[in-house]
Formats: C-alpha cells, sequence, structure tokens
C-alpha cells in the first residue's frame, strides 16, 4: 500500500509537472532567450510527444490490469461454484449411505427379533417333546406291566366289557407303540429343523456382521475424503482472502490513478479558462481521452506557430542589407 501511494502521487506529480512546466505558456526563461524559435519549437514538440507517449502507455497499462483483474476474478467464482457443487455432491453421497446403513441395521433388528422368536418357538416345541415322551413312557411301562401280568388280564377280560380278548389289549398296545414311534421320529424331524434353524441364524448374523463392518470400514473412508476436501476448502478460502488483498490494494491504485487523471483534467480545463463539466467529474476514461486531445491540439498549435515564424523574416538576416 506504500508501494501503491508513493507510485500514485509520483505520476500525480509528473503530469503535474508536465502539465504546467511543460504544456502552459509560458515567458522564456534567461537562459533560453539565446535558443531560436526553431530549437524551442522542437523542443516543446519533443516534450509533447513525451508526454503523450507516457499518457498513452499508462492507459494501457490500466486498461490491461484491469482485464487481468477481471479474468482472475471471474476464475476464482467459477473455481468457487466447482467447489461448492463437489461438497453438495459428497454430503448427498454422504447421506444416502446413512440412509442404506440405517435401512440395514432396521433389517438385522428385524431379523434377529425372528430368531428370538424362533428360538421361543423350539423351547416351546421341547417342552412338548418332553410332554410326549413322558406320556410314551408311562405307556411303555403300562404295557410292559400288561405283558408280565397276562393271567392278570385273562383276569380282567372276565371282568372287562370294553375288551372280549386278549388280541385287543395286544392291538391296543401296538397301536401305543406306533404312537411312540412316529412321536419318535417327530422329534427326530423337529430336532433336525432346530439345528437347521440355528445354522441359518448363524449364517445370517455372520453376514449381517460382515454387512455392517464393510459399512463402517466404507463411512471411515468417505470421513476420511471429507476431511481432505474440507481441507481443500480452508486452502481455497485462504487463496480467495489473499485475492480480495490484491484487488483492494490494486483498488487503491486505480483510485489513485483516477485522482491523477482527474487533477490533470482540471488543470486542463484551468488552462482553457473553462470550468469542468459534473457530468465528467467521474468518468476517468472520458478525461483520458479529452486530454489525449488536448494534447493533439496543442502539438497542431505549435506546427501553427513553426510556420508562422519560419514565414517571417529574420531581422538579424536584414540588418546588413540595409
Amino acid at each position: 500500500a506504500k508501494m501503491a501511494n508513493g507510485g500514485g502521487a509520483g505520476l500525480e506529480d509528473y503530469f503535474k509537472n508536465t502539465f504546467e512546466d511543460k504544456l502552459l505558456v509560458k515567458m522564456p526563461e534567461q537562459e533560453s532567450e539565446y535558443l531560436t524559435p526553431a530549437t524551442r519549437l522542437l523542443e516543446k514538440k519533443r516534450e509533447m510527444s513525451e508526454v503523450e507517449q507516457a499518457l498513452t502507455v499508462q492507459k494501457e497499462e490500466f486498461q490491461m490490469k484491469m482485464e487481468a483483474l477481471q479474468q482472475r476474478r471471474d476464475e476464482l467464482e467459477r473455481k468457487e461454484q466447482k467447489l461448492k457443487e463437489s461438497l453438495l455432491r459428497f454430503d448427498k453421497f454422504l447421506k444416502e449411505n446413512d440412509l442404506k446403513r440405517a435401512r440395514a441395521l432396521k433389517k438385522a433388528k428385524v431379523e434377529e427379533e425372528l430368531g428370538r422368536q424362533k428360538d421361543k418357538e423350539i423351547e416351546r416345541l421341547s417342552c412338548e417333546i418332553a410332554e410326549l415322551r413322558a406320556v410314551v413312557r408311562k405307556q411303555k411301562e403300562k404295557i410292559e406291566r400288561c405283558g408280565i401280568h397276562r393271567k392278570f388280564m385273562e383276569r380282567v377280560l372276565d371282568y372287562s366289557d370294553e375288551f372280549d380278548e386278549a388280541r385287543e389289549i395286544i392291538a391296543r398296545y401296538d397301536t401305543l407303540r406306533q404312537t411312540r414311534d412316529d412321536l419318535l421320529e417327530r422329534e427326530h424331524r423337529n430336532q433336525d429343523e432346530i439345528e437347521m434353524e440355528r445354522a441359518g441364524l448363524m449364517k445370517f448374523t455372520e453376514e449381517k456382521n460382515d454387512e455392517i463392518l464393510s459399512y463402517n470400514n466404507e463411512l471411515a473412508h468417505l470421513q476420511t475424503k471429507l476431511e481432505a476436501v474440507q481441507g481443500q476448502a480452508v486452502k481455497w478460502e485462504s487463496e480467495w482472502a489473499r485475492i480480495q488483498t490484491t484487488a483492494a490494494h490494486k483498488t487503491i491504485l486505480l483510485g489513485q490513478i483516477k485522482m491523477a487523471t482527474h487533477n490533470l483534467f482540471g488543470l486542463m480545463y484551468k488552462h482553457l479558462q473553462r470550468r469542468m463539466p459534473a457530468r465528467e467529474m467521474d468518468q476517468t476514461l472520458l478525461q483520458l481521452d479529452k486530454i489525449q486531445l488536448f494534447i493533439k491540439d496543442l502539438t497542431e498549435i505549435a506546427h501553427d506557430i513553426q510556420r508562422q515564424e519560419s514565414a517571417v523574416p529574420n531581422p538579424q538576416l536584414l540588418g546588413p542589407a540595409m
């Protein structure tokens, strides 16, 4: 900022000295009395050319700096927009993964509840089997007692109206035995189904645990990527702050150039003895164009003076002839 202030002040002094010392019409100094009009005209022409050249160079540099600054600002805005879009897509991706993970956890919870229900069903069937075994055991003991005491059965036949022969009692025994075998077979089938259900439950639990572990690993990877993107965002924010600081310095320099141009424009109207239009006070480019035209007009005036002086006879040359 200090250098920018120094450069602006130097530029203002340069234009001020140029227009006050070179462009305004002054009385010739004591040391320039012995210069010929042609030499003075050439000196004025050279000074006018230098001023015009310096003004043109300043104008071109000003336009180039403004264009470069605008391009840099547009590029930063595009990069910032791309970064915001990338962050939005990444946030959407994380939300979708969280939704998938929630659905997987919900499904695992449902499967776990089904497993508990199966365990309760297994427990109920086990109790039922135990009861049936007790019934079979009692029936078997009863049949054994009946087989051992055949005579007792025969005596029972004499007193019983339900059975007429011992074969009916044996048939009843066979029926009970078949029932026992059916119950045992049913128990075996139930045991096989229980083992299959337990194996399926264990396999399902392992698969869901592996799936949850995979989701956790993926989530950790995505978290790492998020941290990297956030670090990149901090870096770009620092770069944007630096660009803004540079733009502020350029803005200060631009203000100083505008101030110098305004002062130069005021000197021009002061020389013309005219009042500066209010609508042109803030139009820097218009002021520069008018200053350039003013310099061109002064150059043409200098040429006219040179032609007039060339047309007038030199009194020193005519003196000896008279």
